[in-house]
């Protein structure tokens, strides 16, 4: 059986995004949104992050190819029942870097607060 981490590396960004679009639309929220949140966490702009869901690629590529936000770090607390600041494993931290974001907007979180400057 494969781990927590394993798994994450093999999921695509493909099938995932989806379900971050829905959950911040159903929310109020736009897709315009969305990819500000992305392009802040990877500097993916929406051409590339294009290029990411339709080529499929898994987590693990998709992170190894961002420049990943410098205040990433300052992403904190609970997601998924995980305390972010205590994952060990990179690329698990990233993704649920990506997913408390998701989370921050579809709860109406500002984006100024949502984008850590500091």
């Amino acid at each position: 059986m494969k781990t927590h981490d394993e798994r994450f590396a093999e999921m695509t960004f493909t099938s995932v995004y989806p379900h971050y679009l829905r959950k911040v639309e159903r929310k109020g929220r736009t897709k315009e949104e969305l990819h500000q949140v992305i392009k802040w966490l990877t500097g993916f702009d929406d051409q590339q992050l294009q290029v990411y869901i339709d080529t499929k690629v898994s987590f693990e590529i998709f992170f190894q190819n961002a420049d990943l936000n410098p205040n990433a770090h300052l992403i904190t607390g609970l997601i998924c029942g995980y305390r972010i600041e205590e994952i060990e494993n990179p690329l698990t931290r990233k993704v649920r870097y990506l997913d408390k974001l998701v989370d921050e907007l579809a709860k109406g979180k500002k984006l100024e607060k949502i984008l850590r400057t500091s």
